[in-house]
């Protein structure tokens, strides 16, 4: 059992900054691979980050690449999502989520979810 709980959202300006952060509970968050998906208002779950169970490995949507940077601490059980030059089309709930897989950008393969973060960019 993992619970998941993020924070570090907000409404920021187009070309500012947010780090987000996914505290996890639990004894084995190591055993998992981590991801991070987002959801815009009437848009479907739409796939962002995800890194690999030893943080090895990521793989980034193409809208994001270069500009969010997922990383985890495993000592700390925790996930975070760096979010550089903010873009309105970035406004979306965010969640974090947790999959006894390898990272995907498959959804439905993901065992766990937090309750998301309010992530507003204004122009």
């Amino acid at each position: 059992q993992v619970l998941l709980v993020e924070s570090g959202g907000g409404l920021v300006q187009a070309g500012g900054s947010l780090r987000l952060s996914c505290a996890a509970s639990g004894r084995t968050f190591s055993s998992y691979a981590m991801g991070w998906f987002r959801q815009a208002p009437g848009k479907e779950r739409e796939f962002v980050a995800t890194i690999s169970w030893s943080g090895g490995s990521t793989y980034y949507a193409e809208s994001v690449k270069g500009r969010l940077t997922i990383t985890r601490d495993n000592a700390k059980n925790t996930v975070y999502l760096q979010m550089n030059n903010l873009k309105p089309e970035d406004t979306a709930v965010y969640y974090c989520a947790a999959t006894y897989y390898s990272a995907s950008n498959d959804y439905t393969l993901y065992d766990y979810w937090g309750q998301g973060t309010q992530v507003t960019v204004s122009s």
